[in-house]
Parts: structure tokens; sequence; C-alpha cells
């Protein structure tokens, strides 16, 4: 009857519970915690980063102009003497209010000069501009908005076709989606590329999710994996691939042949990779802490299980409180004040084992976490190792929204070009770039780049060059 129960439970909170509730985020919890004057310390100047960060995002204005108000000839006298000998006092009072003008889309004609010598035999033409296709009609601009609208906004495409018909661009839906797929095609390198990077990284995070294909009559099941890695310098690289299976074939096309840490939930899809010379498995805290949630309506001393998964993620926000993420400090502190916690999980773990059901929803978390204990720990002897995969699940979001929006992907093509964009956008948000003015200059540049520097047309290296780089080692504007 547990089981029965528990499922009950599970749909008595989908349909009747609220829409919000869900598994609280462990940052939320961590907040009641007693704090010291270091934690104090460490919230408030945090809190100032983020202030910082919100005003230095409002100083980034697109347009900024003035908008000048005159005083009405009325009222130009003075309200005490009636003298019309009024002057201006100082620059005047300054507003500022932050205001939407209606997308502007322009046709560019572009005439090339042509040149004729008096001998009647020479001609010389100006050069063409470039293109992103070749007898396109289309703009870098204009292609950089179609593929940041569908994969970072979750647009469909026939609706962004009518809101392009609304700013005076002549589009269809099928043009639209030709374009799309000609910028997955010319970009293709670079999204090729990123996962390589991914692939060689020492660690390296991973999820999937269902996204549908369209079939004959109907729609069949394929899925879009990420892989993403953070370089020693603190760039994520995201990466993703379409399957339309969810075996270990595209984990292995991806990962296969490299060595390292691969931080990815229960799923046996990738054994291929983990074992028996590949990749060290990682576990994932965040599942484990979530199927003891999920256990709580049916047995409430699943709560004991996640007060202690609390304490490990308490330990975690130490270490980002003093400013030791991925050093030897945190490897010690893991030690020290991590083991003693694995310990403790692990004896309650023995201990209620044997009390539970195994097909009852505690008994399942018990299970999981008994199996998964040994990729669960590994975290406390390397310290570039996260506690969860989350970040992973959150590169996935994204992919979710449009799933919601688009509903499918025409075919297993569709499926990959829509993977290789989504890898460039992800990875320019995940590093504070402009997807829209990367791409508009990537999408002329990757063509004539040579190949053996492809990386320098990543995001996070294309933003270096654009900002800190010495003025000759910088990417020069296409023209």
């Amino acid at each position: 009857m547990t089981a029965l129960e528990a499922k009950m439970a599970a749909l008595e909170r989908r349909l009747f519970g609220k829409k919000t509730e869900k598994l609280p985020p462990v940052a939320k919890e961590l907040r009641p915690a007693p704090a010291t004057p270091e934690d104090e310390a460490a919230r408030a100047a945090s809190a100032l980063r983020t202030r910082r960060e919100r005003a230095a995002r409002k100083a980034v204005v697109a347009v900024e102009r003035e908008v000048h108000h005159e005083v009405p000839a009325e009222d130009r006298r003075c309200p005490a003497c009636g003298s019309a000998a009024l002057k201006p006092l100082g620059a005047g009072r300054r507003t500022a209010v932050y205001e939407r003008v209606p997308d502007c889309f322009e046709k560019q004609v572009h005439v090339q000069e042509v040149l004729a010598c008096t001998c009647g035999r020479g001609v010389v033409t100006a050069p063409a501009p470039p293109k992103v296709v070749d007898k396109g009609e289309y703009g870098p601009g204009l292609l950089a908005h179609v593929v940041v609208s569908k994969c970072a906004d979750a647009m469909p495409l026939h609706r962004l076709a009518q809101r392009l018909e609304r700013g005076g661009v002549p589009m269809s839906r099928s043009t639209l989606t030709d374009l799309f797929h000609q910028s997955a095609s010319v970009l293709l390198p670079l999204s090729t590329h990123l996962l390589q990077c991914i692939a060689s990284a020492e660690v390296v995070l991973a999820d999937e999710t269902p996204l549908r294909v369209l079939d004959v009559k109907k729609t069949r099941r394929g899925y879009l994996w990420t892989f993403l890695t953070q370089t020693p310098e603190g760039a994520w690289l995201i990466g993703y691939r379409f399957s339309l299976g969810r075996a270990g074939k595209t984990p292995k096309d991806v990962l296969g042949g490299t060595t390292g840490a691969l931080v990815v939930d229960g799923y046996t899809g990738y054994n291929v990779v983990t074992l028996p010379e590949g990749r060290t498995r990682v576990g994932c805290w965040a599942h484990v802490r979530r199927r003891f949630f999920e256990a709580l309506p049916t047995a409430p001393e699943a709560r004991e299980a996640m007060d202690l998964i609390l304490e490990l993620y308490r330990v975690e926000a130490q270490a980002r409180a003093a400013g030791v993420v991925g050093t030897a400090e945190h490897r010690v502190l893991r030690q020290e004040s991590s083991a003693p916690i694995l310990a403790r999980i692990s004896t309650w773990l023995a201990v209620q084992t044997p009390r539970h059901p195994p097909k009852s929803p505690l008994g399942q978390a018990l299970s999981y976490a008994t199996k998964q204990w040994d990729a669960l720990t590994r975290f406390v002897e390397d310290a570039r190792l996260p506690l969860d995969n989350n970040r992973s699940e959150a590169a996935l979001r994204k992919a979710a929204l449009g799933r919601k929006n688009f509903l499918f992907v025409g075919h297993e093509t569709a499926g990959a070009n829509l993977a290789g964009l989504y890898a460039l956008v992800a990875t320019c948000e995940a590093n504070g770039v402009n997807p829209e003015e990367y791409l508009a200059d990537v999408l002329l540049r990757v063509q004539t780049h040579p190949n053996s520097r492809i990386a320098e047309l990543l995001p996070h290296e294309w933003k270096r060059r654009q900002t800190t780089g010495p003025p000759e080692s910088r990417l020069q504007p296409q023209h």
C-alpha cells in the first residue's frame, strides 16, 4: 500500500497543489542557518556585488538620447515678481526613463562603383559586400537575430516570421527556416570545435532531455544531450548533441576515448564512457535529495536524510564565502567537514534500508543512494568536482522552454542544427557575451578564418580579444 499511497500523494500534489510547490532550492534552505559575523560580512559583500552588477547592466543602453522639455511660453515669467527676464539655471533637471522603441529593420541597397579606362578595355569594380550565404538577400545581423530569437528566447519561427513582416521585412516561414539551418551549417566548425574542447576537459558535466521529432502522422521521441565544463580561467563551455535515442552511443561519440571525471545522475547510458577504462563517474547529490523529498509524504523520516545532505551544501557555501572553491584549501575543508557528514549519511542508510520495502518511495531512494555511493563520495578527494550536476540541468532549461513553444523538430538534421546553435548561444550567455553581436560577427568571419585558429572564435575567446587583448591581437570587425 505504501507505493500506491505515494503515487496518490504525488498525483494530488500535481493536480491540486500549488503550481509553485516543488523541492526548495538549497540556497533557500541554507539561508535561515545561524549566521556568524563572517557569514554576515560575506552576505553583505555578495549583496554589494549583485547591486553593482545590476547597476552596470542598467548603464548599458543600446541608444541613449536626451529629450529636452522647454517651459511653456505662458509660464516663462517669474512667479514671484512677474519678470520675463529668466535665464537657464544649470543644466536642467534630469530624469531617466526607459522606453521601448519598435524594432527597426532596414533594406540596404549596396551600390558598387564601376570605373572604366579611357582606353575602352579596362573596367574596375568595387568589391561586393560580404554575405553569409552566396547571393543571399539577408545580412548577418538579421540571421543572428533569427538564431537568438529561437535559441535564447524560445520563439517559434512562424511567430518570428510574423514579427518580421510587421517590421517591414518580407519573410515566409519556409524562408526563415532555411536561414536558420543555413546559419547552423556555416557555424558547424565552431559548434563542433566547442564539443571537442569540452571532451578534452578533465571535468565534464552531462545530462539529457527528451525532444519530440516529427514522424509520419505523429511524433517520435528524440533526445537533446548537453555536455559542459569550466575552463581554468573560469569560462563555461556548453555543448549540445541531438540523437534519436537515449542509448549510450551519444556519450560515446562525444566523450569516447577521453579520461577525467564525468558528473552525471544514475542513468546507465553513461556507463559506456565510464566502464571499464574511461572517465571516473561522479554522482549528483541533488538527484539523491530529490528522491528523498518525493518520499516525504509517506515517510517523514526522509527529512533526516535531506537535513544531512543540506549539511554537505553548507560546507560548499563556506568554501564560496571564503573564496577557496577548487583550491587545496577547499579539499582540506571537505575532508575535515564533509567526510564526517558522509559517514553519518552512510550509517543512516544502513539503519533505514532494512526498515522499508524496496518498492516504496523511501526504499527506492535508499537503494539509489546506496548503489551510487562510490560516485557520490568522490568529490571529497578532488576540489574540482561539484556536489551535483545542477549546472547541466540548468543548461537544458532553454530547451525545455522551446519544447513547449515549438513542440518538435522536423527531422534528425534539424535537431542537430538546433543543438549546434543552442551551444553557441548558451556559451555566449554563460560568459556574458551578447549572442546577437557575437553571431553577427562570426557568421562572416568563420568562413575565412584559418581552421587552425578556430578556437579564437569561440564566445569566451572572442570576448577576451574584443575587450582585454592588445590592439594588434583583437579581432577586427568585418566590413
